[in-house]
């Protein structure tokens, strides 16, 4: 265990929303790869929220291939957590990337000895999924996204920012969305 880290406890306020609704397997792609081509996500730290089958673990592939993550991406839900790098085109490192999921996740001491403390303090893009399960010992997100399935089997995604970071990348979503026809179908609100 590295040093003492005091407990983090609670969420606060969202400083801003939005609300996308993705009805193809293509428009979550076409989102994952306007958010990695967002500057500040190479050290942020993303919350996926969503039941069994919502694309959570779609969502993260989409995402990590969009920032050159290279072979097999599977989801770490029994090894907690999955390292990954972001590769320039030139295949130069541009980032560490940490894959949790902490659905199997129930002994909060095991956060400490396996090191994710230390992981979330350290500089990469960190994405969590079933980040409920290790509630209290993680910092708040930049951004949360909430990914519903809606009766038209399309998924509804609420986002919430919870830094200035992830307002800043809220806000380069919307703009990339509205600005962008291909992605049209969806729709985005920013709230601050």
């Amino acid at each position: 265990m590295s040093g003492v880290h005091h407990e983090i406890v609670g969420t606060p306020e969202p400083h801003g929303t939005g609300s996308w609704l993705w009805t193809q397997e293509n428009q979550t792609q076409q989102f994952a790869q306007c958010m990695a081509q967002q500057s500040e996500l190479l050290n942020a730290y993303i919350e996926l929220e969503g039941n069994l089958g919502a694309g959570k673990t779609t969502f993260v592939r989409h995402l990590l291939q969009a920032l050159g993550v290279e072979g097999r991406i599977k989801s770490p839900t029994y090894a907690v957590v999955e390292p990954h790098e972001a590769l320039d085109d030139k295949g130069e490192l541009l980032a560490a990337i940490w894959h949790f999921d902490f659905y199997r996740f129930n002994d909060p001491e095991e956060f400490e000895e396996a090191g994710f403390r230390d992981l979330f303090a350290s500089q990469g893009l960190k994405i969590s999924e079933w980040a409920q399960q290790a509630a209290g010992r993680l910092p708040p997100p930049d951004l949360k996204l909430k990914i519903t399935v809606n009766d038209l089997d399309g998924r509804q995604v609420e986002a919430s920012a919870f830094t200035p970071r992830g307002l800043s990348m809220l806000q380069s979503l919307q703009n990339a969305f509205a600005s962008n026809s291909q992605l049209s179908a969806s729709h985005a609100h920013v709230a601050p």
